[in-house]
C-alpha cells in the first residue's frame, strides 16, 4: 500500500472518529454569583473577619437568605464545586442561561470574570453566557444597594452606591454595588460568548447582515459592538439586545437568546432614565409583545442551520413552556392569579411561536426548578429543559450529550457534597446571638447550622422559605389555620369513615406520622425538584399521598376546605408525575422524550 493511500485512510478514519465523538455541553443557570472574597475599587472595606477562618468576607445575613428564593453566600462554594465537576468530566463547553450574577454589581462581575478565566486557562473550558433579569436589573447603570449585608458585630450592614439611599445607618458607600447595565456587563464579560472568539467557526447576532457562507471573524467583531446591538422596545426607546449564535465545535450552534424585555413605564420620559424601565422577570410573555424580532431571528437561524447541517441548541434565561406539569389552572384556582409566581408562567403562544420558528431543544433557568416541558405543534416538537439553580433546592446543573443530530441525552448532576459550604457558619452564629440579645423574634431556625451537607442545607433553606415566606404570602390564612394541626389520619377521615377504611384495608394509624405542614413542604419539593424530590420524601408517605389523592378525587361534596385539599392533592399528583426531568433521551426523529 502506498504512503499516499495510507495517509488518506488515516485522515479519513480520524475525520470519521472526530465526527462520531459525542459533544457535551454543561448548563449552569442562576448561579447568582456574589464575590464573598472580593473587594471594592473605591473603598478599602473587604468584609468582616470570619472567626472560623480569619478571612475577610463580604456576605449577606442568614435572615435575608431564608426569606429569599435564592441563597446569596454558600452558592459561591457550590459554583466552584460545579466547575470542578465539569472539569473532571472533561467537558469543554459551559453555557450559562442568565442570572450569573447577583444584580450585576461591578465587584461581583469582576470576581466572576476571574473565576471563569481561571477555569478557561487551567482546563480549556469555553464559557457562553446569556443575560437574566438580575444581570442586568435594568438596561442601563443605576444606583443601588442592599440593607442586609452582615456587619462585624452581627448587626445588618448597608452597602450602597451613594449616601442618601438605604435604611441602615451602619453603612459602606461604593459605586461597585450599583447595578450595572448592559454596557458594563458587555465590557466585563465579552470574552464569554458575548463577543466572537477567534476559534468559533461562526458567530452572529440578530442584527448582523452576513451569513455562514460569507462569515469572517473581523465582520463578527464589528457587529459585536454595543452600538450595533440595539432595538426599539417602544417607539423612541432604544435598548440593547445581547443575543448571539456561536459555533464552538464543528456542526453545533449554540443560540444564546437574550429574553430580557425592559419596557418603559412612561413613554414621555427620557429614554436614558434607567429608573423608567420595568423589570424583565415576566420573561417571554413580554417578548411576544415587545421583542418580536427575536422570533424572526430564531426562524432565520434555524433555516440556515438546516441548510448547512448544523444542530442548534438554544439557551436563554426564561422558560418557553409552562413548568407546572399541567397544574397551573389548579394552582390559580386554589391560590389566585398572582400567587406561586403565576405571572412568570409563559403563555401557550410562546411555545407555539418558537416551535413554528423551528426551535427544538431549549435550556432555561429563572425559576430555580428542575423540570422538562414538551410541546408538539404541527408535527414539530419543542423541548424546554429547566436547569436548576446552584443557589436553591435542588442544587444541580445539566449535562447535554449530543450523540447525533437527532439523538441527545440529558443528565441532571446534583450537588450533594460541597467543600467549605459551612465555612460561614461562625458568622451566622454571631448574627443569631444578636437577635437573641435584642429580644427580637428570631426569624430563622438555628438548626440549619447543623446541616451535614450542601444538599441538606439547601433542603433546610427551602423548608424555612416555605415557612417564612411561601405560606404567609401564597396560602389562604384561614385554610392554614384550620389544617395546621391535621395529621394524615385527619385528612383520611375527612373523606372516609372508619368502616370504609377497614373495607379498603387502609391502616389509618400509619398516616399519623406527618402533618399538613409536611404535605405543603413536600408540594414545594416537587415544584422545585420534580422527580428528584422523591429521594427526599419517605417512600411510605409517597404511597399514602397516592391513596389520599385517589380518595379526595372521588369526593363529590361541597365543603370548601375539603375542596381546597382536593386541589392540593391534585397539584401534588401532577407535579410528581411530569415528563422525565432527571436522566432522559431526546429523539428528534421520533419526536419523543424517554426516561433513561
Amino acid at each position: 500500500m502506498s504512503k499516499g493511500i495510507l495517509s488518506f485512510l488515516i485522515f479519513a478514519y480520524t475525520l470519521f472518529s472526530a465526527q462520531q465523538k459525542p459533544v457535551q455541553i454543561a448548563f449552569l443557570s442562576d448561579v447568582h454569583f456574589q464575590d464573598l472574597y472580593g473587594s471594592f475599587s473605591d473603598n478599602d472595606f473587604k468584609g468582616i473577619i470570619n472567626p472560623g477562618t480569619g478571612k475577610e468576607t463580604i456576605l449577606r445575613t442568614m435572615d435575608a437568605q431564608l426569606h429569599s428564593t435564592r441563597i446569596f453566600n454558600e452558592n459561591y462554594f457550590a459554583f466552584l464545586k460545579a466547575l470542578d465537576d465539569i472539569a473532571e468530566k472533561g467537558i469543554k463547553i459551559v453555557a450559562m442561561p442568565g442570572d450569573f450574577s447577583d444584580d450585576g454589581q461591578a465587584y461581583n462581575l469582576r470576581g466572576l470574570h476571574q473565576i471563569l478565566e481561571q477555569y478557561h486557562q487551567k482546563y480549556g473550558i469555553e464559557f457562553y453566557m446569556t443575560t437574566g433579569n438580575h444581570d442586568p436589573v435594568g438596561p442601563f447603570w443605576q444606583d443601588a444597594g442592599k440593607d442586609d449585608f452582615l456587619g462585624q458585630d452581627g448587626y445588618p450592614l448597608g452597602i450602597y452606591s451613594k449616601d442618601n439611599i438605604g435604611k441602615i445607618n451602619h453603612k459602606i458607600i461604593t459605586r461597585d454595588i450599583a447595578e450595572s447595565g448592559y454596557l458594563e456587563i458587555l465590557n466585563e464579560l465579552k470574552d464569554f460568548g458575548f463577543y466572537p472568539k477567534k476559534q468559533d467557526r461562526f458567530w452572529s447576532t440578530p442584527f448582523a447582515q452576513y451569513s455562514l457562507k460569507d462569515y469572517s471573524y473581523e465582520k463578527a467583531l464589528q457587529d459585536a459592538d454595543y452600538t450595533r446591538r440595539m432595538y426599539n422596545v417602544s417607539e423612541g426607546f432604544p435598548v440593547p439586545d445581547l443575543s448571539y449564535v456561536a459555533e464552538p465545535v464543528q456542526g453545533v450552534w449554540l443560540m444564546a437568546i437574550d429574553g430580557n424585555t425592559y419596557i418603559p413605564k412612561n413613554t414621555k420620559e427620557n429614554p436614558a432614565n434607567a429608573e423608567n424601565y420595568k423589570g424583565a422577570g415576566i420573561g417571554y410573555n413580554n417578548v411576544l409583545s415587545h421583542k418580536k424580532h427575536l422570533i424572526d431571528w430564531v426562524k432565520k437561524t434555524m433555516e440556515e442551520a438546516r441548510k448547512n447541517g448544523k444542530t442548534v441548541i438554544a439557551f436563554t434565561h426564561y422558560p418557553m413552556i409552562d413548568f407546572n406539569d399541567g397544574a397551573t389552572k389548579e394552582i390559580k384556582d386554589l391560590l389566585g392569579e398572582k400567587k406561586w409566581q403565576m405571572e412568570r408562567v409563559p403563555e401557550e403562544q410562546v411555545a407555539q411561536a418558537f416551535a413554528e420558528a423551528g426551535l427544538q431543544v431549549h435550556f432555561a433557568g429563572h425559576m430555580h426548578i428542575n423540570d422538562t416541558g414538551i410541546r408538539k405543534i404541527n408535527g414539530r416538537m419543542l423541548v424546554n429543559i429547566q436547569v436548576p439553580s446552584l443557589a436553591a433546592y435542588i442544587p444541580a446543573y445539566k449535562v447535554l450529550t449530543i450523540q447525533s443530530p437527532d439523538k441527545m441525552e440529558v443528565r441532571t448532576e446534583v450537588l450533594n457534597q460541597v467543600p467549605r459550604f459551612n465555612e460561614l457558619f461562625p458568622l451566622y452564629e454571631k448574627e443569631y446571638e444578636v437577635l437573641q440579645k435584642e429580644g427580637r423574634k428570631t426569624a430563622w431556625n438555628k438548626d440549619i447550622l447543623k446541616s451535614a451537607s450542601y444538599h441538606d442545607f439547601m433542603l433546610f433553606h427551602l423548608k424555612e422559605l416555605v415557612r417564612l415566606r411561601m405560606i404567609p404570602g401564597d396560602w389562604p390564612k384561614d385554610f392554614i389555620e384550620k389544617t395546621k394541626d391535621f395529621t394524615g389520619e385527619h385528612l383520611l377521615l375527612l373523606v372516609q369513615t372508619n368502616k370504609q377504611l377497614q373495607e379498603k384495608r387502609i391502616h389509618k394509624e400509619a398516616f399519623k406520622n406527618w402533618k399538613t405542614e409536611d404535605l405543603i413542604f413536600d408540594l414545594y419539593k416537587f415544584q422545585s425538584a420534580d422527580e428528584l424530590a422523591k429521594k427526599d420524601i419517605p417512600g411510605e408517605r409517597l404511597q399514602q399521598y397516592m391513596i389520599l389523592e385517589e380518595l379526595f378525587r372521588k369526593y363529590q361534596g361541597s365543603d370548601p376546605m375539603i375542596l381546597k385539599l382536593k386541589s392540593v392533592f391534585k397539584i401534588l399528583s401532577l407535579l410528581s408525575t411530569g415528563d422525565p426531568a432527571d436522566h432522559f433521551e431526546i429523539n428528534l426523529e421520533k419526536n419523543s422524550v424517554n426516561r433513561l
